[in-house]
């Protein structure tokens, strides 16, 4: 990774279209630089930071970080109809992707793998397409413990989040650093509709998880103090399993993204054998999604980054959406299908509506 833009002087006040973010529950405002390279994430000052699936982060630093929106902060939003969006995958094509990871467990190349695809809509007006007017939307009708936005007008960067999942938390913990990540697997719309191939699926990506974090933690200090916690959100139930351990006192964040990115539960175990059946089977990239999302704190050492589920992003003239599924031996191709939809119908639904501008 390498730095692309040089720091400038900090942009003070604020317009409805220029640089803006709202992450962990802070507007930050002023923003004083852009870049791509994560050592940045080591040196001075708050971040917000947006880590695609593949290809360079995006790390700005913000000014200010406040609880209370600036004036006029939000434009428009005027979402495509519900119609409009195409797949990367249709049905057909999905479920063979299913059943070519079920091949690859049957001869042992994974045991367990996430297969996506990524839907795409034309935006009905180029004037009201502010993706801070989309997250707007989705605080409202979809609230998450994790979401928020990041616009980068400048650097053509427009995110809106309702991620539920928790990709790397760290906090202080006296002298030292403590790191947690929340793996989610298995989806329902409600806790009947969980099986036991949810929960094994669950514990295969907790291993997987341990080993990441391990590898930039302390001997002996990684523990799983929850395991197959049941969480509820709009429409639907995941399964939600939580990773600790304390970071390395000299560890970095070039050393932790190579340490535990991608996020497991969006590759798959083993990890490395996932990756290159992901790169095989999908038929699009995923961009933003499945990647990571949040803050970075400088100063202080800490952090919150979402794994970057129930994202959308904007891209020129159009808006995309990421969906998948998480692929064992026991699932049925069309039931998986079926989860891809759930994952995306109500968010969907949301992004297809109207935000007429200003803080929600």
């Amino acid at each position: 990774m390498r730095r692309t833009k040089p720091r400038q002087r900090c942009m003070m006040g604020h317009v409805s279209g220029s640089a803006l973010a709202n992450l962990g529950g802070l507007w930050a405002t002023g923003l004083c630089d852009v870049s791509t390279d994560a050592a940045v994430l080591d040196g001075e000052g708050r971040w917000a930071v947006a880590v695609p699936y593949s290809g360079l982060p995006v790390c700005a630093r913000f000014e200010h970080w406040t609880h209370e929106p600036p004036t006029d902060a939000i434009g428009r939003w005027q979402g495509p109809a519900p119609e409009s969006w195409s797949s990367s995958s249709g049905e057909s094509e999905y479920c063979e992707m299913v059943e070519a990871v079920r091949a690859a467990i049957e001869v042992g190349t994974v045991y367990q793998a996430n297969m996506c695809r990524v839907l795409t809509a034309p935006l009905p007006d180029s004037r009201a397409a502010d993706a801070a007017g989309l997250w707007a939307l989705l605080h409202r009708g979809n609230p998450s413990p994790h979401g928020g936005f990041l616009r980068l007008p400048d650097q053509g960067v427009g995110i809106a989040s309702a991620s539920p999942e928790l990709f790397l938390s760290i906090v202080r913990d006296g002298d030292a650093r403590a790191v947690t990540s929340g793996p989610i697997k298995g989806t329902g719309r409600t806790a009947e509709d969980l099986t036991a191939k949810d929960a094994a699926e669950n514990v295969m990506i907790v291993d997987l998880v341990r080993n990441d974090i391990s590898r930039v933690s302390a001997t002996g200090s990684v523990t799983v103090p929850h395991l197959l916690q049941l969480q509820e959100h709009p429409g639907l139930v995941h399964l939600v399993s939580y990773v600790s351990g304390r970071l390395l006192p000299d560890v970095g964040w070039p050393q932790i993204l190579e340490a535990t990115f991608p996020p497991g539960s969006v590759t798959g175990a083993p990890k490395s054998s996932a990756l290159r059946l992901i790169d095989e089977l999908e038929t699009s990239p995923r961009e933003y999604y499945c990647g990571a999302f949040g803050w970075v704190d400088a100063d202080t050492g800490e952090a919150e980054l979402a794994v970057s589920i129930r994202t959308f992003w904007v891209d020129g003239a159009e808006v995309r959406f990421g969906t998948g599924a998480g692929i064992t031996w026991g699932s049925d191709p069309a039931a998986e299908w079926r989860e891809t939809e759930l994952k995306a119908a109500r968010l969907i639904g949301l992004a297809g509506g109207t935000w007429q501008g200003g803080a929600p």
